[in-house]
């Protein structure tokens, strides 16, 4: 494989550009910086020797073409807002960056689906079903800056997990570059197809490893019926526990988060809206199905599981109101210091222990672990929040993480439910995974792109 440690040949540089339109390419330092890195804090990250910005599929083909034959590193990139390095350039490659293919092709409300190119930002896709009276199902905490492609290479979750799924139940069809130019269509605008093995499924969550994304087919649901939402407070998490496996059984929630009392503190300091910060924790639950007596359901389920205070409204303001303070969470905990947003996924049943532990980690390395995150399917992010120019502060916080992600091992879990492994997760995958899982892996890369161009180094080593 060709040598990366070095830029990019100026005279292959000079050959992709003359194949792309102009201004395709781009080599300012000052914006190669921008490209970079995405969120995560401590993995590894170099400028790259270029950024490609394609506007079509044919001219993503024919930067992985120009790439095969030079073998030159290709890092796909959406909106950089990934929180595990997957993203990051190398030194010696070109990012290809899909933020100009941003075109809705179609939005069909008869069959319920929509046709995207991978740069639209989901909150736009989301806003644009809604007022047609559709619903795009997904809903990443970053979905008002990132992208659909990110969504797919990652296998973006969101709030709504527990009733619709992750990004992979709400892809159709796509159209993939492969590593070679070809262009390689899976799927279709079907509800269901099994026409052979399950490319869809294969390439959702594959992080840029085995093709680029340049086209998605998504399924749209009808828009939600009457909203039901309701607040509780727990004065110990084992009750909260219980109060989520009761509401569970008492209705069909479309959303059941959970924030522990750091993570309430913080909210509340940074937006003032009446939580109590002396709880355990609080339960924000909502239904979107019409039925006006699931939420008084769960309002009761939770009582019985011992809540400290209850509150229900089919209000939709109140219920923005509430679950804004939930979606805050991320700004109210970078407002006390750096963070580094961990996303551990566990059995139901073990949640409380898996909080509980966050917090005994926090105190025995010296920082903060907050949780907070979709309780309903066991998936919670514990956020290690650190004093800033502080390099003692950051070593601890780095222990703590690690711990986070073992505890979560322990606990029957995984140590990613929807953000993905990129680099920063790549040793502790290969700890949950095993040795022969990991084989089975390398060897769908090396079919697809046996050059190894494709996000070297990232997921799969």
């Amino acid at each position: 494989m060709t040598d990366r440690s070095a830029a990019v040949p100026a005279a292959a540089l000079a050959e992709l550009t003359s194949r792309l339109p102009p201004g395709s390419v781009v080599t300012d330092p000052d914006v190669l910086g921008s490209y970079t890195r995405d969120r995560e804090l401590w993995a590894p990250a170099h400028p790259p020797g270029a950024v490609v910005r394609p506007a079509e599929t044919e001219q993503v083909a024919t930067v992985l073409r120009w790439a095969s034959e030079h073998g030159i590193a290709v890092v796909p990139r959406g909106a950089g807002s990934g929180l595990t390095g997957a993203a990051n350039a190398l030194a010696g490659s070109v990012v290809l960056s899909l933020e100009a293919m941003d075109r809705v092709l179609t939005m069909d409300r008869d069959d319920h689906y929509a046709v995207v190119q991978p740069g639209v930002v989901t909150a736009d896709l989301k806003r644009l079903a809604a007022a047609e009276g559709l619903r795009y199902a997904p809903d990443p905490g970053s979905a008002e800056f990132c992208t659909i492609g990110g969504n797919v290479a990652t296998n973006a979750g969101g709030l709504c997990c527990l009733k619709y799924g992750v990004t992979r139940d709400a892809v159709l069809g796509l159209e993939v570059v492969l590593a070679d130019g070809r262009t390689l269509r899976a799927g279709g605008r079907t509800v269901k197809n099994v026409a052979g093995l399950d490319l869809v499924g294969l390439f959702v969550g594959s992080e840029g490893l085995l093709g680029v994304v340049t086209e998605v087919t998504v399924r749209l649901h009808p828009a939600p019926l009457a909203l039901g939402t309701l607040v509780a407070t727990f004065d110990d998490l084992t009750a909260a526990g219980r109060a989520v496996a009761r509401v569970l059984a008492a209705g069909r929630p479309s959303m059941c988060e959970l924030m522990d009392a750091p993570t309430l503190r913080a909210v509340e300091a940074f937006r003032p809206s009446g939580l109590d910060t002396d709880a355990a924790a609080l339960l924000l639950v909502q239904t979107d199905d019409g039925d006006a007596e699931a939420i008084a359901r769960c309002a009761q389920a939770c009582e019985e599981a011992g809540a400290a205070f209850v509150m229900t409204t089919h209000d939709a303001a109140e219920a923005e109101m509430l679950t804004m303070a939930r979606r805050t969470a991320v700004d109210a905990l970078e407002a006390r210091g750096r963070w580094m947003l961990e996303d551990v996924c566990v059995p139901l049943s073990a949640v409380p222990e898996l909080v509980a532990g966050c917090q005994r980690i926090g105190e025995r390395h010296g920082v903060t672990v907050a949780c907070f995150g979709h309780i309903g399917d066991g998936n919670m992010h514990p956020t290690v929040i650190f004093a800033p120019d502080d390099a003692d502060a950051e070593r601890r916080a780095q222990l703590a993480t690690h711990d986070v992600a073992k505890l979560g091992l322990r606990l029957g879990g995984t140590v990613t439910g929807e953000h993905g492994v990129g680099q920063a997760k790549r040793d502790a995958m290969a700890e949950q995974v095993g040795p022969l899982h990991l084989d089975v892996q390398r060897a769908i890369k090396r079919a697809l792109d046996p050059a190894g161009i494709l996000n070297p180094g990232k997921s799969l080593g």
